[in-house]
């Protein structure tokens, strides 16, 4: 019965973490779009109303991925907390980086030379 919960476990951390990585994938992407609109519109010398309504767009769009990362996030943090329930608590899913960002600790590397 573990293997099975641990199986099942994997499968679904594998589709949040490609998920959480598509969702910033495609966050940068759209921000990167709609820096790159008004440059252009400066580099041609054309009028703030031209491309406006595509611009604003862009942007709301960036602004909803933005929402939906939030989304994902909150997805992650509901995932974990039904890990525990299903007696899967003490088990790493993903890089050990990962774990260090999402459980910061106090402690922190000192140097033995003075």
């Amino acid at each position: 019965m573990l293997k099975e919960r641990r199986h099942a476990a994997e499968s679904i951390a594998e589709q949040l973490f490609a998920a959480e990585a598509a969702i910033d994938a495609a966050i940068a992407a759209v921000a990167a779009l709609t820096a790159r609109m008004p440059q252009a519109r400066i580099e041609a010398n054309l009028s703030p109303m031209i491309g406006h309504e595509a611009f604003m767009h862009a942007s709301r769009t960036c602004s909803n991925l933005v929402e939906a990362r939030g989304g994902i996030c909150a997805t992650h943090e509901a995932l974990a907390v039904a890990q525990k329930q299903i007696g899967l608590g003490a088990v790493a899913f993903g890089s050990l980086q990962k774990l260090r960002l999402e459980r910061p600790s106090h402690l922190h590397a000192v140097s033995e030379a003075a």
